[in-house]
């Protein structure tokens, strides 16, 4: 996304990337050993996820640390909240991201997702910023309650000004820890 003259990027750091890998592997060995899904995407569980990345603003480097939470309010729909922090440069940035998800009830590893947000993004001397989104993608078992995710997000602006910004829609990946309890 632009701001200004300054550019947001979503980056997924290397590290991030294996530690992915690692999970999804050991998802898929652990299902293979129990010979049966598992299916905590049901109406009463809550979930709760950690976020680490990185991104560039006002052409500076971040570092991101969020949070959050979902509860499923029936099987495979949860509502959510999850916010981070941009730190570590002159601009500082937080997200609230209100937002619903539907898993799709599968007996298999991965378990497709779509879903739907709105993030109200706080910038240190600088004028807020409203987007809406869709995602898409799938959660892979890692455990009896853990997954690990990965997919696709697409931000529309809300009242975009195309003087301010370069494009009014911003695409990018999406990687995900989640502990189901």
């Amino acid at each position: 996304m632009t701001i200004g003259n300054y550019r947001v990027e979503h980056r997924a750091t290397t590290m991030l990337l294996n530690i992915f890998l690692l999970l999804m592997l050991s998802g898929a060995v652990a299902y293979a050993e129990t010979g049966q899904g598992v299916r905590p995407f049901r109406e009463g569980t809550m979930r709760m996820s950690v976020m680490l990345g990185g991104g560039t603003a006002f052409e500076q480097n971040y570092t991101i640390f969020g949070i959050g939470g979902g509860y499923y309010v029936a099987d495979g729909i949860q509502v959510g909240l999850d916010a981070d922090a941009w730190t570590g440069n002159d601009h500082g940035i937080h997200r609230l991201s209100p937002q619903l998800r539907y898993v799709f009830q599968t007996d298999s590893t991965a378990k497709p997702y779509i879903g739907t947000f709105y993030r109200r993004m706080f910038i240190r001397d600088y004028a807020d910023n409203d987007t809406v989104g869709l995602r898409a993608g799938a959660l892979f078992v890692s455990g009896r309650s853990a997954f690990i995710g990965a997919g696709l997000v697409q931000d529309v602006h809300l009242n975009c000004d195309r003087t301010v910004y370069s494009s009014c829609a911003d695409t990018y990946t999406e990687l995900l820890i989640e502990v189901m309890f």
